[in-house]
Parts: C-alpha cells; sequence; structure tokens
C-alpha cells in the first residue's frame, strides 16, 4: 500500500475525525478562554511609535491599526480637509508612524445581548484603543506594502464608484453609505461584500479561462494562481473568509496533484484543522463560521444541486440559508425569509456582471460612469426588494438549540424532508419562551449622556420604552460627513429583539431635547410602535420631525395625557403643569409594579419637585430615576427626603463634559443605593411576587 493510500484511509477515518476534532477544540478552549492574554502596554502611554497594518478614512475619522509592541486599534479625528487630503496621500500601509494620545482598554457592551467591542477586539488579539491627537508620518515602506498602498489610492482615484471597488475586491465595506449598506443588510446579501468563497471562485475561474486562451500549460497556469491567491490573501489582509477560500482552492488542487483521491468534506475539515490550531481565535470570528458552515452544507448537498442555472441558485441560496440560520439569529436576532428569493434576484447580478465590471474598471478608470449606472441599478433593487420584507424575530437562543437543530439538518440530509416541520417548530417553540416569563423587567440603559428606559411586562403582554437616548449634532462640513454614522437606537433595536419584542405598545417622550427623543425616529422607521406619548408644551424641530414620521405611518401620538394602561399596570403622568421649559416640562411618570413603587422624574427641575410635593404623595418610593442626570438644578435635599427613594438610578455619560451627577445631588441621595449608568452600565430590575433583583452590565 502506498503513502497516499495509507493518509487517505487515515484522513478519512471516522476516528481521525472525532479525535482530532476533540483534541482540536480542547487546544482551542485551552488556548482563548484559560489563558488570559493583556497588553503589554502602561495606561500611563502617551506616545506610540508602530507600523500601519490598515486603516480607513471615513468623512473627519481616522481609523488604523498598527503593529507595535502588539497590536493597537486607534482612533483619529482629522482637523481639516488639507489634512485629510495629505493622510489620502502620504499614509501608507506597512509605514512607521508616531502617534500622542491617550491608551484605553475598550469597553464592554453595556447593553445585554448586543455587539461586544471588547471582545470583538481580544479575539483578535488587541488589548487596548488609543485616541491620537497628533500623528507624525516617519519613513517609507517595504515594496509589498507599498504596492497594496498604491492598489488602496488607485482606487481613491477612480471616481463616485470607489465604494465598490473597496468593497468588491477588497472586502471593505466602511467606504459605502451606511442607509444602503442598511438596505443589504435587511435583504440579507451583505455577504456580497465579504471575499469568500464566490469572488474566489470567479477570480480562479477568470484566470483560468484567460491563461486556457493564450495557450499557458496547465501546470504553470496553477502555479501562477496559487501565487495570485497568495497576494490576494496578504491585500485583503489575510481576513478568515478570504483564507478558507483560497487555501481551499490550493489543498483540492493538492489533492489532485498528490492523488490523494480524499472527499471534498474531508478537505474542507483538514483546512478547519489547520486554521484553528495556527490561530484558535478564527472560531470566534462570524466570517471564518459563516464560510465554513455554508461551504460545508454546500458540499454535503452537492449531488442535490441540478438543474438549470436559476434552479441551481435558489438550491444553493437555500442550502446556505439553512445552515447559516441558525448563526445569524444568534448573533442578530432576526433574519428575512425572503433572503433566498433577493439571493437569487442579486446575486446573479453581482456576480456576473458588477463584479468583472468592477475588475476593470480598477484596470481602466474611465469606465467608472458605466460602473457607477450598475451600482446605482443594484442600490435601486436592493431598496425596492426591502419593501417586501418578511422578518422572523427570535429571541437569544443557547447552545442547546444549536444541537437540536443541527440534528434536524441531518435529518433532511439524509432524505427525510418532513424534519423541515421539526425546524420550524423547534423556532417557534423559541419564540414562545419569553411569553412564559412572568417576571416584569425595568432595562434603565446606557445609552451615554441621555436617558432610555425599557419596561417589559410579565409573560411579555406589553413593551414600553421611555425616552431613546440621542446626542446633539453640529453641522460639518461636506469633507467632515462620515458614511458610518453611530447610531445609537441600533443598540436599543437589536436589544429589544434579542428579547423577543417584535412591537413597542408605547413609546414615550419625556421632552424634546436630543439626549432623550434623539433617536426617536430611528426606532420608529425601524421598529413596529403602537403609539406614542408627548409632553406639555409646544413641540420643538425634533418633535416636529418625529410627527411627521408617525402621520406618514399612521402611528397615533397624544399629548396631555393623565394616565394611561399597559397590561395589568396603571402609568401615572404627574406633571400636568406647563412651565417655561423643555426641561420643567419633562413628562414625570408614577407606577407601582409588582408592589414596588417607580418615579421617572425625566430632566424636571426643582420648580416641578416643588409643585408635585404640593399635590401629590409620594411616600417611599421604592426606584427613583433620578431628574436630569443628576445635575444640581434637580433633586433637591427636600424632594428626596419626602420621597425616601431606596434605588436610585443617574443615566449620565462616562466622563461628560457637564460635570454630572453633581457632588450636592449624590450627597443627597446618601440613604439611597445608588447606580449610574456611567459606573454599572445598564441596570436592570427583575420584578416577580414582591421580589426584586438588580443586574448590571459593567462596561
Amino acid at each position: 500500500m502506498s503513502f497516499s493510500q495509507k493518509l487517505k484511509i487515515i484522513l478519512q477515518s471516522k476516528y481521525f475525525i472525532f479525535i482530532s476534532l476533540f483534541l482540536a477544540l480542547l487546544y482551542v478552549f485551552i488556548t482563548t478562554k484559560v489563558i488570559v492574554y493583556d497588553t503589554k502596554y502602561s495606561l500611563d502611554t502617551n506616545i506610540l511609535t508602530g507600523n500601519v497594518v490598515s486603516y480607513t478614512i471615513d468623512g473627519n475619522k481616522l481609523n488604523m491599526l498598527i503593529k507595535a509592541r502588539e497590536k493597537v486599534q486607534v482612533t483619529y479625528y482629522i482637523n481639516s480637509l488639507e489634512e485629510k487630503e495629505y493622510l489620502q496621500k502620504e499614509l501608507l500601509i506597512g509605514q512607521k508612524v508616531v502617534l500622542e494620545g491617550k491608551i484605553t482598554r475598550p469597553y464592554q457592551n453595556t447593553i445585554p445581548n448586543t455587539f461586544n467591542y471588547q471582545k470583538y477586539l481580544y479575539n483578535n488579539r488587541i488589548y487596548v484603543t488609543f485616541s491620537a491627537d497628533k500623528i507624525t508620518l516617519e519613513g517609507k515602506t517595504n515594496f509589498l506594502n507599498k504596492i497594496k498602498s498604491d492598489f488602496m489610492k488607485r482606487i481613491d482615484g477612480v471616481g463616485s464608484s470607489k465604494a465598490y471597488l473597496y468593497a468588491l475586491i477588497l472586502g471593505e465595506v466602511d467606504y459605502i453609505d451606511g442607509d444602503v449598506y442598511q438596505d443589504y443588510q435587511k435583504n440579507g446579501t451583505t455577504h456580497l461584500f465579504a471575499v469568500s468563497g464566490m469572488h474566489i471562485s470567479a477570480l480562479v475561474l477568470f484566470l483560468t479561462s484567460f491563461f486556457k486562451k493564450i495557450r499557458v500549460p496547465l501546470f504553470l497556469t496553477n502555479i501562477i494562481i496559487v501565487l495570485f491567491l497568495f497576494f490576494y490573501m496578504f491585500l485583503i489582509g489575510f481576513t478568515p473568509s478570504v483564507i478558507r477560500g483560497a487555501l481551499l482552492f490550493i489543498f483540492l488542487l493538492l489533492n489532485r496533484k498528490l492523488k490523494l483521491h480524499l472527499k471534498t468534506v474531508n478537505v474542507l475539515y483538514i483546512l478547519f484543522l489547520i486554521l484553528i490550531i495556527i490561530n484558535p481565535f478564527y472560531i470566534y470570528n462570524l466570517g471564518f463560521i459563516y464560510s465554513f458552515l455554508t461551504s460545508f452544507g454546500l458540499i454535503l448537498f452537492s449531488k442535490k444541486i441540478k438543474g438549470n442555472y436559476i434552479q441551481k441558485l435558489i438550491k444553493v441560496s437555500s442550502i446556505a440559508f439553512l445552515f447559516s440560520f441558525p448563526i445569524t439569529v444568534y448573533n442578530f436576532y432576526e433574519i428575512n425569509l425572503l433572503t433566498i428569493i433577493n439571493n437569487v434576484i442579486i446575486v446573479p447580478f453581482v456576480t456576473i456582471i458588477l463584479f468583472p465590471l468592477t475588475l476593470i474598471t480598477f484596470l481602466f478608470p474611465f469606465l467608472d460612469p458605466l460602473l457607477n449606472i450598475g451600482i446605482i441599478f443594484l442600490e435601486n433593487i436592493s431598496h425596492f426588494l426591502n419593501y417586501f420584507q418578511i422578518n422572523l424575530v427570535v429571541p437569544k437562543v443557547n447552545f442547546l438549540f444549536f444541537i437540536l437543530y443541527y440534528i434536524g439538518v441531518y435529518f433532511i440530509y439524509k432524505g427525510k424532508w418532513k424534519t423541515i416541520f421539526y425546524l420550524i417548530f423547534l423556532v417557534i417553540s423559541v419564540k414562545i419562551l419569553p411569553f412564559l416569563n412572568s417576571n416584569t423587567y425595568v432595562y434603565f440603559l446606557d445609552v451615554g449622556q441621555g436617558d432610555s428606559t425599557l419596561i417589559v411586562g410579565s409573560h411579555g403582554n406589553y413593551a414600553m420604552l421611555i425616552d431613546t437616548g440621542g446626542k446633539i449634532k453640529f453641522e460639518q462640513e461636506d469633507w467632515e460627513v462620515r458614511n458610518k454614522e453611530y447610531d445609537g437606537a441600533s443598540n436599543i433595536i437589536t436589544f429589544l429583539k434579542s428579547l423577543g419584542i417584535t412591537k413597542l405598545d408605547l413609546l414615550v417622550g419625556t421632552h424634546g431635547d436630543a439626549d432623550h427623543m434623539g433617536e426617536a425616529i430611528n426606532l420608529v422607521n425601524n421598529f413596529a410602535v403602537d403609539k406614542v406619548v408627548f409632553n406639555k408644551g409646544s413641540y420643538n424641530d425634533l418633535e416636529k420631525s418625529l410627527i411627521q414620521v408617525l402621520e406618514k405611518k399612521n402611528i397615533p401620538y397624544f399629548q396631555n395625557l393623565s394616565e394611561i394602561n399597559l397590561g395589568n399596570n396603571k402609568f401615572y403622568f404627574l406633571n400636568d403643569k406647563e412651565f417655561g421649559d423643555e426641561n420643567n416640562n419633562s413628562l414625570v411618570m408614577y407606577t407601582n409594579m409588582e408592589g414596588f413603587k417607580f418615579l421617572f422624574m425625566g430632566d424636571a427641575g426643582v420648580e416641578v419637585e416643588n409643585y408635585l410635593r404640593e399635590k401629590y404623595n409620594l411616600l417611599n418610593i421604592d426606584v427613583l430615576k433620578v431628574g436630569h442626570h443628576g445635575s444640581k438644578t434637580s433633586s433637591s435635599l427636600e424632594f428626596i427626603n419626602w420621597i425616601s427613594p431606596i434605588y436610585a438610578i443617574i443615566s449620565v455619560g462616562r466622563n461628560n463634559r457637564y460635570g454630572h451627577p453633581n457632588v450636592e445631588v449624590l450627597n443627597n441621595l446618601d440613604n439611597s443605593f445608588i447606580y449610574r449608568t456611567d459606573f454599572n452600565g445598564s441596570i436592570s430590575f427583575i420584578l416577580n411576587e414582591e421580589n426584586i433583583f438588580i443586574k448590571t452590565y459593567e462596561p
């Protein structure tokens, strides 16, 4: 028996697969969970020197990854158009840079079930971030990095279609307009912009056809393609999905040349083992997970992918959807059930027309207007498809769901197609779990220097949001405007969906300041809302803009309400007097839930507090949402002593410029248990049968 035959028997043996998988996962667990890694830098570091690994310039913001003693993520805000043009021209991959600024540890997610930036960086072996105040470029770069930089600068010079050259060639989506990219997210086609197997296959097919036409020998063709793939991986930055796509082609080529005759699925498995041994943190990379799972599914069901082009495309899209479904709902809590159809419509256009045209435009930039026509067509199709969304919201699932789901997929592979009903039942079971929960929840969400409180009734019979958070937006010059702006509402929407909430029964705007209602329009545009309540007084510009959206969507809104019923709870609006300013006109809300008294003060000040003392009997409050972020204009000692709160919640931004909360207010609350969103992150109160449990989500 030859060596290749022995190797084939070993590599395809079930014993080898099970033992190697167990050992590999044990190795991953030890190296990523047992061993703890930390930065080599002191947190007092204010000067950093390193080499640029990658960077993006979006509006007035430069994001940069540098390699110094370790990898560090850098943020720098550009001061002028001249400086931006200088950086776009002179900044190079691999170049040495000297940075002055402040080093910090990245924060965890303080709203549960949302993106954990600290964990994301840690899994990419990045332990600190650096806020730069000054950047000095020094020296040049090496030959390969010069090529990569020239590649990027050539794209920069293409014209209006450069965002799609970055996306389709380099997998860099930051340059695509945020609203446009959100459309792709909603219709489930963002995978087209993550360079992966599809792009690799298209490039390999093009190169193979080209070399065949000019009669290059097959052996030489394969060598050239392999060298090209290694260069392309370097160009992209060795992202897990492109590594999987490129190395799978190379491994399959070696499989044929060495006459191992291994099944494709075994080759994929060996590649998986090698990659997680090289970098065990790949196992937490979404691109890596999606790439291997969908590839595994397509290989497993390859014999069933038959028919004409459209039939094959439908089957491929369906299989990819089937295998990626639990990963999508675990991370995003929502999936568009029309994703399969959307891909059948969009994928052919991108792969057959737009992607090749993108490559040609890179070589011949004068074709930019033609490519731009294709881009406009794609964006319009994507936007049109979003009118026909059928979104399925699935609350946070655990590991058992994955096991049960993929057991079902296994039976489908075995030809038991009725198992699809088992998968539907499994998803329905997960969806109804929140309705079996008898607890009432009150979440004081960390939205920075703003307010937002979510109340979820027993058995999920209602969901109410008091304020949305938000930040003041300043006028910017054209060069400062970014394609990707932080959307504070997205975290709230994600969190709501992770709880299985599909609509808000009530949205309350305590008043029209941006830090309380700044994200209301985003929420209403992205989430079902039953009704909205405003405070007294005339509407400001922010409220008027929101009302226009509400009227367009036929969402009823109210003003001057005294009370409202939700589920078994009654909520009272106490501030029925119009004062002279927006803060004092804040809605003040009182409710008794599960025997606990809650008082929400908005931004109401001492004048309102005195009015409440004259009109109501608000003794022995259990939970106070402190007024105006702990400003000295509210929470007077007389008022605090009168209501005697057991717990005081202060919603405030970290290191805010207003100095909130005020020391005097903290002293006034000395007899209460104080929770602050800047220290404690989001704070949840869990109420059940006159018991109260408190959980915090520290940054």
